[in-house]
């Protein structure tokens, strides 16, 4: 007996997937933003950020926090490099807190596309941005305003 089939799910593992669509979580507050115009403004970006989250404690980040920190500089990292390789720059990223938790959020000027998570495809073709963040954080969505499309990333111990 067969079943019928009909084309595969956004989610299955074949095909990109849409990302959840909703704002973050309101507990956070900002503090510090980035506006990045190129890929060649990523090194200094994630040097900042790893001394910001050293900044936000009296000993190493690594110490407080363990994988979180590193955990949010390859996240935003990857999401950075998303808004300015997909997105229209600026690419914005601001840096919010609350407590031991950390928000990411990052914006790009094209509102005319939807953030999609990667399926599978060949090994070199990239793309894995969005699912290392899911894999990552521990929620991830986006929305748009009136001028950006913002994509988020909950990260915490």
């Amino acid at each position: 007996m067969t079943t019928p089939s009909g084309p595969p799910a956004d989610d299955s593992p074949d095909r990109d997937g849409g990302l959840r669509s909703s704002h973050p979580p309101a507990r956070f507050t900002p503090v510090r933003t980035w506006i990045l115009d190129n890929v060649s403004d990523l090194h200094a970006f994630r040097q900042q950020l790893r001394a910001e989250i050293n900044a936000r404690s009296h000993v190493p980040a690594e110490e407080i926090l363990g994988t979180v920190a590193q955990d949010l500089v390859l996240v935003a990292s990857e999401l950075a490099t998303n808004g300015i390789r997909h997105g229209r720059p600026p690419t914005i990223v601001e840096l919010l807190q609350h407590g031991p938790e950390f928000l990411l959020t990052v914006a790009d000027h094209d509102l005319g596309s939807v953030p999609r998570i990667v399926g599978v495809r060949p090994p070199g073709d990239g793309g894995f941005g969005l699912q290392i963040a899911r894999r990552l954080a521990r929620d991830v969505g986006w929305y748009r305003t009136d001028t950006v499309k913002v994509i988020w990333a909950e990260l915490g111990p």
